[in-house]
């Protein structure tokens, strides 16, 4: 019984880590458009955030619900499961953070379940129908509703704000922004921090410290709302670079429609139970905003690495969340083990990360991106339009300053054919 006591304290803790890398992780969800337009100070912003995110964790507990009681039966499954889940879980949130790429959250602790739940237990463990239904269904079509729904918005709000002036309208946008941002902060409340809810739920029952089909209960919410919040406040300013200007140019008016879109579409997903990734609504809704204002382009080099991220996060967080519960079979030299893992991975990521700092003084500056291949070739045989002339290099400029002598030697300068 104590062993099972301590295993169960290893397995809070750790499932309150995971809320905190959820928190700085998905910082950028709420408030990279509000950062990058210039509505908030990026400090300010992180703070609203957290609060709002920590209101929001107790607004309802249907998410929450879905992890205790849908993913994976109940029946069979130890606190290490658990354990291992968390495990896959905030590593994968570490290593994308690292990187700066916007990735679930959600869908990585849902994967290190599945993959630790089947390792232990077999495919039966796992409710396919609840994961098709309330998983993969919702992460397909969450990016492209709130990006279509985010990209009609956009050209609608520049439509009506024809006859205003740029900065009154930036103006009023940017008050907008930071509305739609605190919606957004406690739409991720009401959705992110009850999947710790549900885990640490599940874990409890799993222990047999709580009856099968409980609700989480009041301490939980509670501890699972503050490290959310705690996370969201320290800000994941990789992610925030990348979102808020490595994927499309934002103006004030983009970003508001960007994040009153997302915004809705988390809300009704709460509402329905469904375990949304807002990071993928929230990146949807910000290429289909930079889709919505006439020039506006996606950064599509950027976003194919955002895919490719999406598409492993899963998986990849089901590998190892299957990996360390095969090791945690061993005993307690085996939780041990995996202890020691993920301390250690966790300290290498963050030693890594000190190597190019990203913070909230630097939090606005991207590179430029190369053009790629066929813009390059497109730009080089397009004809300028009309009333316009093409680009004049310096050795263009060069050849029509006539020679020293050419005047007395009766040579007429002649100008290149790019600058006619």
């Amino acid at each position: 019984m104590e062993h099972i006591t301590l295993l169960l304290g290893i397995v809070i803790i750790t499932a309150l880590v995971f809320d905190f890398t959820n928190g700085f992780h998905d910082t950028a969800n709420a408030m990279a458009t509000t950062i990058s337009t210039g509505a908030l100070k990026p400090k300010t912003a992180v703070a609203m955030s957290a609060v709002l995110n920590l209101v929001g964790a107790f607004m309802s507990v249907e998410v929450a619900k879905t992890i205790s009681k849908g993913l994976v039966n109940e029946e069979g499954i130890q606190p290490e499961v658990i354990f291992a889940a968390l495990v896959g879980a905030i590593l994968w949130n570490l290593l994308t953070w690292l990187v700066g790429l916007p990735s679930s959250s959600s869908h990585a602790l849902m994967g290190g379940l599945i993959g630790a739940a089947v390792a232990s237990a077999g495919i039966g463990a796992v409710n396919g129908s609840v994961v098709v239904t309330k998983v993969l269904i919702p992460a397909v079509a969450a990016p492209i509703v709130a990006g279509v729904a985010a990209m009609l918005a956009a050209r609608l709000t520049y439509k009506l704000g024809n006859n205003v002036g740029e900065k009154t309208s930036a103006k009023g946008y940017k008050a907008g922004q930071i509305a739609s941002a605190g919606l957004v902060s406690l739409a991720h409340g009401t959705n992110d921090a009850q999947k710790t809810m549900g885990i640490i739920t599940l874990a409890l029952v799993a222990g047999g410290a709580l009856a099968p089909g409980s609700n989480p209960p009041v301490w939980v919410i509670v501890s699972a709302g503050m490290a959310i919040a705690l996370g969201t406040y320290l800000g994941g300013w990789r992610i925030i670079r990348t979102m808020g200007k490595g994927l499309t140019d934002l103006q004030p008016q983009q970003g508001f429609a960007a994040q009153t879109s997302a915004a809705s579409v988390i809300l009704a997903s709460s509402t329905l139970g469904f375990s949304l990734s807002t990071t993928h609504s929230c990146s949807g809704a910000v290429m289909g905003a930079g889709l919505g204002r006439k020039g506006g382009v996606v950064r599509w080099s950027t976003a194919t690495r955002m895919f490719v991220a999406w598409g492993l996060t899963l998986p990849a967080a089901a590998a190892v969340g299957a990996g360390a519960e095969y090791v945690m079979r061993i005993g307690d030299i085996g939780v041990a083990a995996v202890t020691v893992f993920l301390v250690g991975s966790c300290l290498a990521i963050w030693l890594i990360s000190r190597r190019q700092v990203v913070d909230h003084h630097n939090v606005n500056e991207v590179d430029a991106e190369e053009p790629g291949v066929v813009t390059t070739a497109i730009a080089a045989v397009a004809v300028p339009p009309a009333g316009t002339t093409a680009a004049v290099t310096d050795e263009d400029l060069k050849a029509t300053i006539p020679a020293p002598n050419a005047h007395a030697s009766g040579e007429t300068p002649t100008a290149p054919a790019a600058a006619v």
